[in-house]
């Protein structure tokens, strides 16, 4: 009995001892923040009170609405249309006025033929001015029909020139949001990973001063908290440089900031899309510009084979002339007339020049064909890729999933099991270790889904653009 008493009196003396030396060791890492307890916060501090958080709908709006390069195929969009205008304008009647003074120091000299002989006489007056009046029209002319036929066709050209920059810059602005979303989902596993690497850095620590484990697991910890405050830091700078893509693509202000603001949720439903649809070429902007291209040049093969034909125009001229031998009096009676008359002109030969042109439009239009058989091809392949890396996107995703659960369990069990002195430290930074990998990749994973989704559309020709 009294053997017993010796026991436990022995074994509440050793536990107050290790309390007390816990305690002390608290006191002492307290005021010595190098050997645990790092403060997290520092390697990523943001005040985002008054910074806007942005969707990834409003960053494309803003985008179509500030992007320089759309601003500048909008102006295109203009320019060619006031060049329709301008081409067009030839059929309407052309209306134009002058007029003009003439004063003559020496009256010209005319000859006539009298009864004795040839006689020469001054002939007109000193001072003329002649205010005209014209007006034409086009009866026919081949560049003006040719205008009116092509000016449909150049104004859907140019509309699908702006279709294409947007579609360009909205699966740009789109995998440029989702880099920086997934940087800062990082960001946020290496904060958790670092919260915990710190939290067993302290455990070992304590352990390490109690005399019951050595310092090999206290190094272990501090060496693996270093690693992961590394990469927290690294993964910051990253973020800072993945906003300035994602700014100018935008066109944003760089001396303004915001936030991504998502919802997994509806991202997480967003990762999905029908791969059984079947893939239509002309949903295509870069197959749709190649026919309007091959519409206008065949337009082109019938205004060369159109221009032996005559060009026909109307005139009509009014002329109030005056005329007076002295200034003073010149303006003082009027000697109006006028004159109706139609023009005609009839390229009889031009140096074979126009069926040189029909010729070399022709060969354009073939290569054009040809282009068509070309892109069709590379529309396939790329369709063809795009399927298969969202497919395989996608099922590494739900593989990832599983393993983040599976890690996190395995982590939970293998520290319970340290901390009871059946597993060794090693074995918990292997397990942490798996479980940041499995984190990171089901990250990279969703965002690569969501890319691979963005290449897809764009494949098909389905990628919205009225946002």
């Amino acid at each position: 009995m009294s053997k017993e008493i010796n026991k436990s009196s022995i074994f509440i003396f050793v536990s107050m001892l290790l309390i007390i030396n816990f305690s002390f060791n608290v006191t002492a890492q307290n005021n010595n923040k190098s050997n645990a307890n790092v403060d997290v916060d520092k390697f990523y501090t943001k005040n985002i009170s008054d910074i806007p958080a942005l969707t990834l709908n409003d960053c494309i709006k803003y985008s179509l609405k500030n992007q320089p390069a759309i601003n500048q195929s909008l102006i295109d969009q203009s320019i060619a249309e006031t060049n329709n205008n301008l081409a067009i304008s030839n059929w309407l009647p052309q209306v134009m006025g002058s007029a003009n003074y003439t004063n003559y120091f020496q009256l010209p000299t005319v000859f006539s033929n009298t009864n004795s002989g040839i006689v020469s006489v001054k002939s007109g007056v000193y001072n003329y001015s002649i205010p005209q009046f014209t007006i034409s029209q086009n009866i026919y002319s081949p560049d003006a029909m040719f205008a009116v036929k092509a000016a449909k066709l150049n104004k859907t050209a140019i509309s699908q020139n702006v279709l294409s920059t947007k579609i360009n810059f909205i699966s740009d602005v789109s995998k440029a949001y989702y880099d920086v979303l997934l940087s800062i989902q990082q960001i946020s596993v290496y904060k958790e990973d670092t919260a915990r690497l710190n939290k067993n850095q302290s455990d070992a620590f304590h352990r390490y001063k109690s005399g019951i484990v050595d310092k090999v697991d206290y190094k272990q910890a501090t060496i693996a908290l270093n690693n992961s405050l590394a990469k927290l830091k690294t993964a910051n700078e990253l973020l800072n440089s993945k906003y300035a893509i994602l700014k100018q693509l935008m066109a944003y202000p760089a001396n303004k900031s915001f936030t991504v603001g998502y919802d997994t949720t509806k991202m997480l439903e967003d990762i999905y899309i029908d791969t059984l649809a079947p893939l239509q070429f002309e949903n295509r902007i870069e197959y749709q510009q190649l026919l309007t291209t091959k519409l206008i040049a065949g337009q082109n093969v019938m205004y060369y084979k159109m221009a032996y034909l005559p060009s026909i125009s109307a005139f009509y001229n009014y002329n109030y002339e005056f005329e007076s031998n002295h200034f003073s009096d010149l303006y003082n009676k009027p000697y109006p007339y006028s004159l109706l008359g139609v023009q005609l002109s009839i390229p009889v030969f031009t140096g074979f020049r126009r069926l040189d042109n029909i010729h070399k439009a022709k060969l354009q239009e073939q290569r054009l064909d040809l282009d068509i058989e070309q892109i069709v091809l590379g529309i396939y392949t790329q369709y063809v890729q795009a399927t298969a890396n969202y497919k395989s996107n996608l099922y590494y995703f739900k593989t990832q999933k599983e393993n983040v659960e599976m890690a996190k369990e395995v982590y939970d069990i293998v520290k319970f099991q340290y901390r009871e002195g059946i597993k060794t430290y090693l074995d918990v930074i292997v397990a942490e270790s798996d479980l940041q990998t499995s984190e990171i990749n089901y990250l990279n994973a969703l965002f690569q889904v969501l890319s691979s989704k963005i290449d897809l559309k764009k494949a098909m020709g389905v990628l919205q653009t009225d946002i």
